[in-house]
């Protein structure tokens, strides 16, 4: 543990956040230098911003500051495990992105803050993410930063009756699933496990093991909206639209409802398969937000959504791959032809695209970008986009170390846009699935009041 942070105060909705100190935390057992090249699932996403998730978690009076030793200690046993999430990322000598761990290195770090005047039950009933902002780490940074920044950052708040943990995951260095088998194998440790039940895949796949090399050592050749600050900080993204975020809770009666319905009058003639809940759930959201958009029937509107392709990919990698295998592939239509025809058309669309996107596909869109490597921004999602991230297969309410399942999970305030969709499982249980949705205001406030949309709520 090193490296103790000044005392800061933020001013939010809730209260005064005070930061109290920062230390780092590194792997208990010293594991040498150890390095490994980034791949082509990785490199897009240095110019997104750190990836950010808030677990929010009752706590007893006077049980705060054992719980923070406790998540420290099980922190440094799990990073034996998950050790490149203690380094940074570097460049070796031809300029290709890599990430680096050495026991020299600072390790994780964990920021302790309180905010006295907030409750879990103020932060459970927030649909917005602003609010949220003073208890999550690196706001408006970007992944590049990872060459001078740790590579995860930890924010504990105490609450009045709680604990806030606020986390930011570089993403260039990990997806949502190696987000979350590192949470919940963090939560194994600290909940008095010995080991581990599935150790990390940590070696990148062979087949795409091409060497592209970006120049972005100077600020002026990234994305603009990833320029660096003189200072060595990140310019925030200059604001467009206003935006609003909400949660829409849909429940398992609300879920089997939906996916009844878009495949009821489904013509299975051509030996299309049944629409699965996410592609069910996608089209009821697709439709929705283009009503609420008001969109022109001319109007195109794209569905995106993040696939995992740890199974498509040849030869497949395993579950536990820890590091990005994951690519954006997208569907689109007029509106007018969207919403006039039923559900299934809109579904049958995004499967279309889900199942064709095999190994042959995802070959060669990493070659066409090998060849011309672009980094991602926002508006590469599509015109009037709806973009889907996170997935309610993983078990974020299963997240416990040792003082209960979380009260509630959220995304943070990074990588939002105009159409961008969060889903995770329900708390309740069951096909419960959350659906948490980033949107102009007034678009918002329509869907809002879309009774078709809510169905039970």
């Amino acid at each position: 543990m090193a490296g103790e942070l000044s005392k800061d105060e933020q001013h939010g909705p809730f209260g005064d956040v005070k930061i109290l100190g920062a230390s780092y935390v590194k792997p208990r057992k010293a594991l040498g230098r150890n390095e490994c090249q980034l791949v082509t699932f990785d490199l897009p996403y240095l110019a997104f911003y750190y990836n950010q998730k808030l677990l929010i978690y009752k706590l007893g009076d006077g049980e705060f500051d054992k719980a923070v030793e406790e998540l420290k200690e099980s922190l440094s046993l799990v990073l034996e495990d998950f050790y490149q999430l203690a380094g940074k990322l570097g460049k070796d000598e031809e300029g290709v992105f890599r990430v680096e761990y050495g026991d020299d290195m600072n390790g994780v770090e964990v920021v302790v803050a309180e905010a006295p005047e907030t409750a879990v039950a103020d932060l459970t009933d927030e649909e917005g993410t602003l609010e949220f902002k003073e208890l999550l780490p690196y706001n408006n940074i970007l992944n590049l930063e990872g060459l001078h920044r740790p590579l995860l950052s930890l924010q504990l708040t105490k609450l009045k009756d709680g604990l806030s943990m606020g986390c930011a995951f570089n993403h260039a260095v990990l997806d949502g699933t190696s987000t979350w088998h590192f949470m919940s194998s963090w939560a194994q440790i600290s909940s008095g496990a010995n080991s581990i039940s599935i150790p990390p895949f940590l070696d990148r796949p062979k087949a795409r093991n091409t060497r592209v090399k970006l120049n972005l050592s100077n600020p002026s050749e990234a994305p603009e909206h990833a320029k660096s600050a003189p200072n060595g900080g990140v310019n925030e993204v200059k604001p467009g639209p206003q935006f609003r975020e909400k949660v829409f809770r849909f429940s398992a009666s609300a879920i089997d409802q939906i996916k009844a319905k878009v495949n009821a009058d489904a013509n299975r003639s051509d030996g299309s398969k049944p629409f699965s809940t996410f592609q069910s759930l996608s089209t009821h959201v697709w439709h929705a937000v283009t009503r609420a958009r008001q969109l022109k029937p001319e109007d195109i509107t794209v569905f995106t959504v993040f696939v995992d392709c740890r199974k498509r990919v040849d030869p497949p990698m395993p579950e536990s791959y820890f590091g990005n295998l994951i690519q954006a592939i997208f569907t689109g239509t007029a509106a007018g032809l969207l919403l006039a025809n039923p559900p299934e058309f809109g579904a049958a669309l995004i499967q279309k695209a889900i199942e064709n996107h095999n190994s042959e596909a995802i070959d060669a869109r990493n070659k066409e970008w090998e060849s011309n490597p672009k980094l991602f921004e926002f508006k590469d999602a599509g015109a009037n986009c709806v973009a889907v991230g996170s997935s309610p297969r993983f078990k974020v309410y299963d997240v416990d170390f040792g003082f209960g399942r979380p009260e509630t999970v959220r995304s943070g305030c990074n990588n939002r846009f105009d159409g961008m969709v969060y889903l995770y499982p329900g708390k309740s249980g069951g096909t419960s699935i959350d659906v948490e949705i980033s949107l102009e205001g007034s678009a918002l406030e329509r869907l809002e009041k879309d009774k078709d949309f809510l169905l039970d709520f």
